[in-house]
């Protein structure tokens, strides 16, 4: 059946639903109703796309312009190199903690009303503020632009409410399943083609071309999602969250979490460090965050196949210290290459901490897995915050040691966690 001229998709599948169901009454013959089913099932399955490539552009959009804001902020700061490296911190550090703090207060806006439309506001809300983020002159004016951002809200949040709408729970696994994928795959290949563009146009163009693909996210979310204003779908009642556990769980993926979010801050103090020409510092750190983001969404996949070789608490632990290791060998390193090559390896070993501690308290509710979320947001603010903050008054070793001890000070904690129920 052709799409009527000038009507959305969704329309035409409205159209193709209420055909079916005259049908079904008339008792037309069989190959017909089975036609009509299959365009059904046709539109359905495209509008299932709709939010996961949504997320694929937010998530490329948001990686696409923070591999080149600490550089920007170096070329724009008026200040000496601690007090940029400060700056710096506090810039990319604000966003995830307004997001912390107004986390809840989106949460259950999103559970009493229409998610689709906050998802689509908080789209157009963020690409205002990148657009900002390409007019500030001074760094008090990025930082203000940097708040806005983390005040709007995170749009995954409305992603992952809307598909857990629906009735049938396998449906709402693959499409959570799929909105990660998609979250994924644009972290990893945002950081590069960022890095590439924002050397080719400039920082404020690459911020322009972001501002414009969350515009695009926004309509795409607004007209290719249907209206679904109603309340969140009935399931089982989650079991009482073990707060204990909640808690300890929140403590690894918030050390875990450290060990991953704190490079980008600093990277145009290390590469300057590691003999990187300035004119080239840009590209090898799309590079190297290219490379890290690769390594952790390869973490994230074995996460599930070496949970099935390892006991979880044993496993938890190894990757915890593996990994600490690996940070405190970057200290020494004065090659870039072998430093990306440690870097790959130190992210792969605590990529799968995240959901393997998360797994242990997935029954617990949405408030508990909330408080998780909202520790590995919060790490995405301490861990710029600390490492330039350290950097700034201190040697490199004693940033690096500091990492390595956070992360083995998350051990006890994932030995002393209660075990996961089959």
């Amino acid at each position: 059946m052709p799409r009527p001229r000038g009507a959305t998709w969704r329309d035409a599948a409205g159209t193709r639903a209420s055909s079916v169901r005259r049908c079904v009454t008339s008792d037309v013959n069989r190959p017909t109703l089975w036609w009509y089913c299959g365009a059904v099932t046709s539109a359905r399955f495209d509008e299932r796309q709709v939010l996961p490539l949504a997320m694929f552009f937010g998530s490329f959009s948001w990686s696409f312009v923070y591999i080149s804001l600490p550089f920007h902020i170096q070329r724009i700061s008026t200040s000496d190199a601690a007090g940029t490296l400060t700056w710096t911190g506090w810039i990319m550090g604000i966003t995830p903690l307004a997001t912390v703090l107004t986390a809840p207060l989106w949460g259950r806006w999103a559970e009493r009303g229409n998610p689709r439309t906050l998802n689509a506001m908080v789209q157009v809300t963020q690409g205002l503020a990148f657009l900002g983020t390409a007019a500030a002159r001074t760094l008090i004016e990025l930082f203000l632009c940097r708040i806005v951002l983390g005040v709007t809200g995170a749009a995954s949040t409305f992603a992952f409410v809307s598909a857990g709408r629906s009735d049938d729970p396998r449906d709402v696994r693959r499409q959570v399943a799929a909105i990660q994928s998609g979250m994924t795959i644009g972290q990893v290949i945002g950081p590069l083609v960022g890095a590439i563009a924002a050397a080719r146009l400039g920082f404020r163009a690459s911020f322009v071309l972001g501002a414009a693909i969350l515009f695009g996210c926004g309509a795409l979310v607004r007209w290719g999602l249907p209206d679904r204003n109603d309340g969140a779908a009935s399931g089982a009642s989650a079991a009482r969250p073990n707060w204990r556990d909640v808690f300890a769980v929140a403590g690894i993926v918030l050390g875990g979490s450290t060990q991953i979010f704190f490079l980008t801050s600093i990277l145009p103090r290390v590469l300057s460090d590691l003999g990187v020409a300035d004119d080239r510092t840009l590209e090898v750190g799309g590079l190297i965050i290219f490379a890290s983001a690769v390594a952790a969404a390869l973490g994230s996949v074995l996460a599930s196949r070496l949970a099935d070789l390892l006991p979880e608490r044993r496993l938890i632990s190894g990757l915890l210290v593996l990994s600490s290791i690996f940070v405190v060998a970057l200290a020494p390193v004065r090659n870039v290459w072998a430093y990306g090559a440690l870097r790959f390896l130190q992210v792969l070993c605590i990529a799968p901490v995240f959901p393997l501690a998360v797994a242990r308290i997935a029954q617990s509710g949405g408030v508990a897995i909330g408080v998780v979320n909202s520790a590995r947001i919060g790490a995405a603010f301490v861990g710029p915050v600390l490492a330039t903050t350290l950097l700034a008054w201190s040697a490199p070793g004693a940033l690096y040691a500091s990492l390595a001890l956070i992360g083995l000070a998350c051990v006890p904690l994932a030995r002393d966690a209660s075990p996961r129920r089959a």
